[in-house]
Parts: structure tokens; sequence; C-alpha cells
């Protein structure tokens, strides 16, 4: 019997070339926090949202210690449509009745984060949802935006006063995926406020001293000229982000804010990814490519290798 060529059936090969491609930012992210904000088309699409909860339970398992925070614009206009609420946007924020902030806290924290919260717990006991609420983690002011020259009142729209992280690095300590609602309390009035979910994040990954904030939307990335260009600008500064923001769409403005707020703050890396491609979390983080766009401290080298980025 003649011998078999080794070579022959080897057709796991590639898994194996993908799997030590990764080892070196497995070994640089493990025992970090990434805080990730689940948003866009990714929260609607059920492949999509199922996709995400599998990246992020890799991610624990990879050695890291994701925390997720969540807003849910469209199932808050849905439901908001169904109670006969009307949705009104100022200065890009949702005006917020007391009767639509009952609606948003129970989209958010009874439908968005339970949903998510089971998808993650598919595969384990792992995640445990919260809100803004509890434990003090997010406190709000009231946000009142300026337009035309004036202050104008938009109701429970909150801005970031304070955050506690106590809550949030016991879950960690005890291997959990903590899921958070980016709603707050107000300590002036007592009253519960909506927060933009992208700000809550950023907030949320500075405090925690997060290596990374990343960012699910619905686009590539941030365009180099948009809409002249598709060109994805893959690496930024924070003085170069500053000075672009002025130009950026209002959708992008806050996404991009809180990515200059996270590496302002000690976060290493701050991105924003196109949550639309299945596994793009993974992809961001275990390739040399990455995706997307990727904000660093000015002070930074570049953070990928062979300077692919």
């Amino acid at each position: 019997m003649s011998p078999s060529n080794p070579a022959r059936k080897h057709t796991a090969l590639p898994k194996a070339q993908i799997l030590i491609e990764a080892l070196p930012w497995l070994t640089r992210h493990h025992g970090k926090t990434v805080v990730i904000k689940f948003g866009g088309n990714a929260m609607v699409d059920e492949e999509l949202k199922a996709a995400f909860a599998q990246d992020v339970v890799f991610l624990r398992h990879a050695g890291l210690k994701p925390v997720v925070v969540h807003g849910g614009g469209p199932q808050i206009s849905a439901q908001l449509d169904r109670h006969g609420l009307v949705s009104e946007f100022k200065a890009g924020l949702r005006v917020t009745t007391p009767e639509a902030m009952d609606v948003v806290r129970m989209v958010l924290a009874g439908q968005v984060q339970r949903e998510l919260v089971g998808l993650l717990n598919q595969h384990g006991p792992l995640a445990v949802g919260m809100t803004g609420e509890d434990a003090h983690t997010i406190t709000a002011t009231k946000h009142r935006p300026r337009i035309e020259g004036e202050l104008v009142d938009i109701g429970r729209v909150g801005e970031i006063t304070d955050i506690d992280t106590g809550a949030i690095e016991a879950l960690l300590a005890d291997g959990r995926i903590p899921v958070v609602s980016s709603i707050a309390r107000s300590q002036d009035d007592g009253h519960v406020y909506n927060v933009n979910a992208d700000t809550a994040a950023a907030a949320l990954a500075a405090a925690l001293g997060a290596e990374t904030l990343m960012v699910l939307t619905d686009v590539e990335g941030l365009y180099e000229d948009w809409p002249h260009s598709d060109e994805v600008i893959s690496r930024l500064t924070a003085t170069q982000l500053e000075k672009l923001l002025p130009e950026l769409a209002s959708g992008m403005v806050p996404k991009m804010e809180g990515c200059l707020h996270a590496v302002r703050n000690g976060v290493n890396t701050a991105r924003v990814i196109d949550g639309r491609v299945q596994h793009s979390i993974l992809l961001e983080i275990f390739t040399d490519e990455g995706i997307g766009t990727m904000v660093v401290p000015d002070a930074l080298p570049d953070e990928r290798s062979g300077g692919a980025r």
C-alpha cells in the first residue's frame, strides 16, 4: 500500500491560518474591556442580530471583556405610532414628552435589551441587562439644544453628567456581559431621561478605561469626500477628526463626537464599523486589514501591524 499524501485531506488548513492570524490580536486584547454600541441595521435584521451575539460571546471566550450599549430608534418610533404619539425631532434629537419617555423606557429596557440578553444567553449564562438608572451607572441633566441661537426645551432628553462604573465592573469581574440601555436618571429632578446611545457608549468607554470603543452603523465608515467619493478613511487622529466634524452628516455627528471623546479620555482606539456586514466586529478586532474607520489619540503610533492602516 502506497503511503498517503500527508497534504491530501488538509482542507481545514485555511481555518488554522485564520486562527493564527488572530493570535497577535488575541494576545494584545486579552483581559481588555471593549465597549460596543449596538445599533442600525444590525439591530433589526434577524441574521445580523444573531451574528452580533455570536461575535460578542466569542470576544468574551477569547478573554476580552465586552460591554454592550444600545439605543432603539426604529423600535421606539414604531411603538410611539402604536400609542398614537407623534415622533418629532429637533436638532436631530427626539422630542420626548413624559408620555413618550414611558414608551422609550419600556421599549429599551423591556424589549430591545431583553431580546439582546436572550440572544447572548443562548450561548451560556453570560449576559445581564441593566439601564443607566441601575446603581447610578449614568446620571443626566436635562439637555436643551441651541437652535438658531435659542435654547429649546425638547422634554426628557438627557445630557450625561456622571458615570459610576461600579455595577458594570462587578459584572465584568464575574465574567458576565453587561447589556446597558441608554436611559439615565437626573440628580436635579429625579426624572428619567433618554440619552443618545452613541454618547452613552463613549462616556462608558472612557469611564471604564476601555481598550476600544466600537460603534456599529449603517455605512462602511467615515467617507473621504461624500457624496463625490465612497472612499472610506481607514484611520485618523483625534485632531484630524475634530477638523472634519463641522462637515459631517447629522447622523454621523454623535458617533464621531463619541469616538473623539473616547480617545481624548484614555480609550486607545475608537472605531466606526459597518453593522450590515456579518461578523464585522471580529473582522475589525482580529484581522490585519480591519474594516471601517479607526480614530486614535494624537500621540499614538499606528495600531495596525505592517502599516496596514
